[in-house]
């Protein structure tokens, strides 16, 4: 799993999610099946896929029934793995394994969507480099941020906190773009790298001539974003962001760019099929 996240943070978003779905307990389960039945169950993929959560997946087994055991070879985290494929096997008491399947399948399926759609991405856009962005669902940003880099895509800043970036309306409140930047380097001074957002080519000469960073060219159309890059001429780094589809990816990685931002990764990745096969009762 990712440095950033923690065993901590795992254990928590497991018990939210076991405390949402099980409750006091699956009374389907408990009324037909015994503490002491053993289940083993194939996780399969269904499609072809990026694979992320395998570790978080595992916990929620571990955590149910700690005597939880994954026979033979696990697939892991970044891997891509093609339809049909057995991602791992799970071993252990039938009524954890019933009564957690629903929560480890949700948190695998929805990162390993995530990872999936950030490795098409990235496959197409290359040499351009795929950022993510602060799109994402409340509370679980540090692990959707933690599968789009499984899927081969960067990291943009995680939160207000830790990059500098000027957007619009930081640009009307300040009056124009290069005062916005002066009051940040009077506050900051060079603490943090500059990022400003523009929307027209004036405004990337503004930016331009300020010194700031990256400048993003956003929501620009093909040729305005050639131009801005011309003009630019590889004096600092470019992002471009809006209306980024993996169709237009083929046009833009020849713009000479650098980045381009995408909502979509986390805000709108589908959640692939992956399924738990199980065995015969094996007690």
């Amino acid at each position: 799993m990712n440095e950033s996240i923690t065993q901590e943070q795992i254990d928590a978003l497991i018990k939210r999610a076991l405390d949402e779905d099980l409750g006091t307990g699956d009374i389907t389960t408990r009324n037909i099946l015994d503490d002491s039945t053993i289940w083993e169950a194939e996780v399969l993929a269904k499609d072809t896929l990026t694979l992320c959560g395998t570790e978080i997946f595992r916990r929620v087994f571990s955590m149910l029934d700690a005597s939880c055991t994954f026979p033979g070879n696990c697939h892991r985290d970044s891997e891509e793995v093609s339809a049909g494929d057995v991602i791992m096997k799970v071993r252990g008491k039938g009524m954890a394994l019933l009564e957690g399947e629903r929560t480890a399948l949700n948190i695998l399926q929805k990162l390993s969507g995530i990872a999936t759609l950030a490795t098409k991405f990235v496959k197409r856009a290359r040499p351009v480099k795929v950022l993510d962005t602060r799109k994402t669902t409340a509370g679980l940003r540090t692990f959707e941020k933690y599968a789009v880099k499984c899927g081969g895509g960067e990291n943009h800043r995680f939160g207000l906190f830790d990059a500098v970036m000027i957007k619009d309306n930081h640009i009307k409140a300040a009056g124009d773009i290069a005062s916005a930047v002066q009051r940040i380097r009077e506050k900051l001074a060079q603490k943090y790298s500059i990022e400003v957002e523009t929307t027209n080519l004036k405004e990337v000469e503004e930016a331009l001539s300020v010194g700031v960073d990256i400048i993003m060219l956003d929501n620009m159309e093909t040729e305005m974003i050639r131009q801005a890059v011309k003009i630019i001429d590889r004096k600092v780094k470019v992002e471009v962001s809006g209306s980024i589809t993996l169709e237009r990816l083929d046009e833009l990685s020849g713009t000479g760019i650098d980045y381009v931002s995408v909502g979509a990764l986390t805000h709108s990745a589908p959640a692939v099929d992956i399924s738990m096969n199980f065995q015969e009762n094996m007690s």
